[in-house]
């Protein structure tokens, strides 16, 4: 059945709303569009002007959505670029730049409709072009976006505001990709003119417009006046401030320089639970952590041995000793937030007779070793040690060994290893939590794990539109994966912002990206 056209600037909107009063431990709750609710709007009318400051860890070394690979390039890239789609506060994919679009009954063209009268930053107009010159500069040789736009065959203009995306196969994920860097629109004039320094001269349609950068301190926006969102965004200015130390980020904080933490320290959630100028926001995101059980040699190319693994694990007291509270006990790759999160992601509490059992049917009555490679981090540290205890009592020895992440990361990769403790920070759709992980012969398969079924699963997660019968087949995809333990996950980890008193229209979105534009203070 045809899909039909998805609409609505309300559903854009229409984000969780938290402000800094809440409670750190309750989820947020959603508000209606102010459009709709006269009342609220009268008493929680923003406030137009001011200065938001945000601390961030790092340096943002691309701002250029095409060749951007850091996490903290995509904490800027809200404020400057607007997307096709975004997500709301659920993980569903919501109209920005494409008002509505329409799938094909094969699910190999999808039609969008562009918002009209939309400029960029330098004046130019926001059309159908822009976004084709986009797609066609993100499948360019050079950039990083590549990959992630494998699929597409060709774009095509078919008027001023609709572009139409022809797909090579059909892939559910599409939508997801472009709710991120694939689907940041840039000015065609702007790349012209700057060439490869655009990347220091950022051009989008977002609330606010690049001024300047001071190298390894702060990236200063200010407000874009013809923004299309009528009377967004309230604030004169967004500072982004480099802290590499998370603890000096508190600290200024604290002296009121920092206005939201987006990394905020994890042994102070506790302490400052209580605060009355600074409430600290633990809630789930959409990745995971865990460790890769290489299935191709032994000792775990034995399922029992690698459910024994799995079974001995706390993942309760993982969280509350090495992350103080900063996640939420893992069993899959699906966050709370995906429309595929469900049972699977719950394991079972920690069974000594019965991984016992287990060692016994695996023919290792008496126990066996295994090494587990970590990074060099003292939360690695503490993890792998508190794993280590914890299969001890199964007589499963467990022998620790720190390596430097990019290291760790080769070795995962070619297979060396017996055990690898990496993780993934999650996107919004499953199959991008799952997939390169668990396919055979897939770019972060680091288990070596391969299984047919498992394959034929992942391919028709792919290929479904119906979001329904996506959630069934990720069901019975986990049904498989968790009874073969490739990989032992270990918790969903939590994206925890530290928010100051007097900051409102925070919205918090799990892919743990701050958006300004409804943000006042």
């Amino acid at each position: 059945m045809k899909k039909s056209f998805r609409w609505g600037l309300s559903a854009l909107l229409a984000l969780t709303m938290v402000a800094a009063g809440c409670s750190s431990n309750k989820a947020a709750s959603t508000t209606k569009p102010a459009s709709t609710d006269t009342k609220a709007a009268a008493t929680t009318a923003p406030k137009a002007g001011g200065t938001l400051s945000i601390e961030i860890n790092a340096d943002p070394p691309k701002l250029d959505p095409s060749l951007s690979t850091a996490l903290v390039d995509r904490q800027v890239f809200q404020s400057i670029f607007d997307k096709l789609v975004d997500t709301d506060a659920n993980g569903k994919i919501i109209p920005m730049l494409a008002e509505k679009w329409e799938i094909s009954p094969d699910q190999k063209t999808y039609t969008f409709k562009l918002r009209q009268g939309v400029k960029f930053q330098d004046g130019t107009d926001f059309n159908a072009d822009a976004v084709k010159f986009t797609f066609d500069r993100n499948m360019e040789k050079n950039s990083v976006r590549r990959g992630e736009l494998s699929e597409v065959d060709k774009v095509t203009v078919s008027d001023p505001y609709t572009v139409v995306v022809t797909l090579k196969n059909p892939f559910a994920p599409f939508l997801s990709v472009l709710t991120d860097r694939a689907g940041m629109i840039v000015s065609p004039d702007a790349v012209k003119k700057y060439g490869e320094d655009f990347l220091n001269h950022p051009v989008g349609t977002g609330p606010f417009v690049y001024k300047e950068r001071v190298k390894g301190t702060s990236v200063t926006l200010e407000k874009n006046p013809n923004y299309w969102v009528k009377g967004q965004p309230y604030l004169d200015k967004v500072v982004y401030k480099v802290f590499t130390d998370s603890n000096v980020g508190l600290t200024n904080q604290k002296s009121g320089q920092v206005d939201i933490m987006t990394n905020f320290p994890y042994k102070e959630i506790t302490n400052m639970a209580n605060d009355q100028n600074i409430k600290v926001m633990n809630l789930a995101g959409q990745g995971y952590q865990g460790i890769h059980l290489n299935t191709s040699k032994a000792p775990f190319n034995n399922k029992e041995l690698r459910q024994a693994v799995d079974l001995m694990i706390d993942r309760d007291a993982l969280i509350k000793v090495a992350l103080n509270g900063a996640g939420t006990p893992a069993h899959s790759p699906y966050a709370p937030s995906h429309f595929s999160y469900g049972d699977s992601d719950k394991a079972a509490k920690p069974n000594v007779e019965k991984a016992k059992e287990l060692l016994k049917k695996a023919g290792k009555p008496d126990g066996f070793s295994f090494t587990l490679k970590i990074g060099t981090t003292p939360t690695n540290q503490q993890v792998g040690e508190m794993v280590q205890s914890m299969l001890k009592p199964a007589g499963i020895t467990v022998n620790l060994e720190k390596v430097e992440f990019g290291t760790l990361l080769e070795q995962a990769k070619s297979g060396n290893h017996e055990s690898a403790q990496l993780g993934w920070s999650g996107r919004p759709d499953p199959d991008q939590n799952i997939f390169d992980f668990a396919f055979t012969g897939a770019s972060n398969n680091y288990s070596q794990y391969s299984n047919p079924e498992v394959d034929k699963l992942l391919k028709a997660g792919r290929a479904e539109g119906d979001e329904a019968k996506r959630k069934t087949i990720y069901n019975d995809l986990m049904k498989v994966l968790n009874d073969d333990d490739e990989y032992v996950y270990l918790w969903h980890s939590n994206n925890v912002f530290g928010i100051s008193k007097g900051v409102q229209g925070f919205a918090y979105i799990p892919d743990g990206l701050v958006r300004t534009a409804t943000i006042s203070k």
